[in-house]
C-alpha cells in the first residue's frame, strides 16, 4: 500500500495537539489593523483551537498527524 500524502497547505498552517485538537493562527490580522478595536487585537494574539466542524475538514488532509 502506498503512503498517503499530506496536504502541503495544511501542514504549513495547522498543528495537532496531543489531545487531538487542531491549532491554527488567529484570523483577521493580515491588514486593516487601524479599523480593528484594541480588544479584538488583544484577543487575536497567538493561536486558537479550531471548532469541531472545522477539525473534521482538516484532519483527513493530515493522515499522519494523529
Amino acid at each position: 500500500m502506498p503512503k498517503m500524502k499530506t496536504k502541503s497547505s495544511c501542514k504549513k498552517r495547522f498543528k495537532v495537539t496531543a489531545s487531538g485538537r487542531v491549532v491554527a493562527a488567529q484570523a483577521g490580522k493580515r491588514h486593516g489593523m487601524i479599523k480593528r478595536t484594541n480588544k479584538f487585537l488583544r484577543n487575536a494574539r497567538g493561536t486558537t483551537t479550531l471548532s469541531k466542524a472545522d477539525e473534521q475538514i482538516i484532519k483527513p488532509m493530515m493522515p499522519y498527524a494523529r
